[in-house]
């Protein structure tokens, strides 16, 4: 690296000379200790902290580190190249070289304390802090000192720009009121970015706030229904075990019944062996009269053996008992889900009774007998014009929502577009256009199908992803909490969308129906 391309690296960016005690920031950039130290000092106003070169901010007054390398560096370069000395402003009437403290643009020419003293007092002399060049502060086309701001053209100009030049006519302000002007108004600029910030951060800490509350809540729901299931899984053991347990009594049982049998069908076929072997010992008898009075000693019949009982008549396990253990514990299992649900704060959610009001339903819109279907109609019907009745295709259920959790099913699968959701008791019933439907507007919030399935408020319009058709729709809603939910029902149930607002009026079931199309709610 040639040495003038290295002498730029060892500059500080603030002073531009060669460092003096290198420190860095946590951001890595580097700086003359008594550089930076001034200009964390000039911050400590604002109370925000930021590096020079790339405007990292700090919270808090940063820590300065020190790099003995870098300084090694410097002192080595600079002992190596004595000609290229660290560029500082002296006093141009010393004789040896003293700091200057103020540079005079009319003069160009700098001061240290003891010649300032001495130094023309007049208003044509303008002093600033020491500079190597002036030229930056005078004007290019009058080579004049720029004294006035033009805020019609943002420049610094000198008198003549404003007297003859391009700037005659305008209305100038002098340069330290202009700069005070300009400080006021960065001053106000920083108040409002400052607090701008300070409302992000507190956005910041809100939703991290937020996200600590839904995972706190999340294991809190997550160790009830794990805590649901044990229970369940303990009852459904103990229901077992008893099953279980009586099958294996009524085996054992069996298994004796039978093993009891065995010994008295064994003795019989003993005693039967025993007789045929009389039998064979009397046979084979050739004098017939010691035949005829050994064998005369009974009738044949009673060498026959008894009669013994079929294996069906034997003893077998009752699986109809086993049955009907089973079903009466299943049932009272059932019956104990709920109390188990109740002491892990699972309450139930009934479905509400939906209704459809014919006071508010569209003249292109059939309502059945039950109040539960909506379907369209080419045809008109010849509805009375109430206040009530929507001029599209809507229509409103008959009960209203002010407070607490309900829900409700919306069977969909015979339409391939529609809109159903919640609408305010304030929305707007004539209106022509889309301005009234569900979704489009203030005082709505609607789930739609047209091509795709998309979520809607105050004409705010969200696309969903569903991976199968949507035939039946459950929708929950908690006043209290501001949350409506919808849910795609099947196996399993999928979440859609959950709208999080305040709601400030009675809410009513909503729907939209189109052509060749009828949504009906499930009871």
């Amino acid at each position: 690296m040639a040495s003038a391309e290295l002498r730029d690296e060892l500059d500080c960016s603030i002073c531009l000379s060669l460092y003096t005690d290198p420190v860095s920031l946590r951001c890595g950039h580097f700086f003359c200790r008594s550089c930076i130290v001034s200009a964390l000092d000039a911050q400590e106003a604002a109370g925000v902290y930021s590096c020079p070169d790339c405007r990292a901010e700090y919270p808090e007054r940063p820590a300065l580190e020190k790099n003995r390398k870098l300084r090694n560096i410097v002192e080595h370069f600079s002992s190596t190249q004595p000609e290229m000395e660290e560029t500082r402003i002296f006093c141009t009437y010393c004789d040896s070289p003293a700091p200057a403290v103020r540079t005079c643009l009319q003069c160009e020419a700098s001061f240290c304390e003891k010649h300032l003293s001495r130094h023309s007092k007049s208003s044509e002399h303008t002093l600033v802090e020491p500079n190597v060049t002036v030229e930056g502060r005078k004007c290019p086309t009058h080579k004049e000192v720029l004294k006035y701001y033009c805020p019609i053209d943002k420049a610094c100009i000198c008198v003549s720009c404003w007297a003859a030049g391009d700037h005659n006519g305008h209305d100038v302000e002098p340069l330290n009121v202009a700069f005070e002007k300009k400080k006021e108004e960065m001053k106000s600029v920083f108040e409002k970015m400052k607090s701008k910030r300070e409302e992000a951060e507190k956005k910041v800490q809100n939703l991290k706030d937020h996200a600590i509350e839904e995972q706190e809540k999340s294991a809190g729901l997550a160790g009830r229904v794990a805590l649901l299931f044990t229970d369940l899984r303990e009852k459904l053991d103990d229901l077992e075990k008893t099953i279980q347990g009586e099958i294996s009594r009524q085996k054992d049982q069996v298994s004796l019944s039978v093993s009891e049998m065995v010994k008295q069908v064994e003795l019989h076929m003993n005693k039967i062996t025993k007789d045929i072997n009389h039998l064979k010992g009397l046979y084979n008898i050739t004098d017939p009269v010691n035949f005829l009075q050994r064998g005369n000693t009974g009738d044949i019949s009673d060498w026959s053996c008894d009669v013994i009982s079929d294996v069906r008549d034997g003893p077998c396990v009752d699986e109809g008992l086993v049955s009907q253990i089973l079903h009466r514990g299943l049932e009272n299992f059932a019956k104990n889900i709920i109390d188990l649900k109740m002491k892990r704060k699972f309450p139930e959610i009934k479905k509400s009774d939906i209704l459809l009001d014919i006071d508010t339903v569209n003249n292109n819109i059939i309502i059945s007998q039950d109040l539960r279907s909506a379907s369209y109609s080419a045809i008109l019907q010849d509805g009375p014009d109430d206040p009530k009745r929507f001029n599209s295709s809507q229509v409103l259920s008959s009960r209203s929502f002010s407070s607490g959790r309900h829900y409700w099913e919306v069977d969909v699968s015979r339409a391939e577009r529609w809109i159903i959701g919640v609408a305010g008791e304030s929305l707007e019933r004539k209106v022509v256009g889309d301005e009234s439907y569900i979704g489009f507007n203030k005082k709505s919030w609607g789930l739609w199908m047209y091509n795709n399935l998309n979520v809607s408020h105050n004409k705010i319009h969200k696309e969903l992803v569903s991976n199968s058709p949507v035939r039946v729709v459950g929708v929950y809603l908690d006043y209290e909490a501001g949350r409506l939910s919808f849910y795609q029902m099947g196996d399993p149930i999928r979440h859609l969308h959950t709208f999080t607002t305040s709601f400030s009026e009675p809410l009513y079931a909503a729907f939209c129906v189109y052509e060749n199309a009828t949504i009906r709610n499930i009871k």
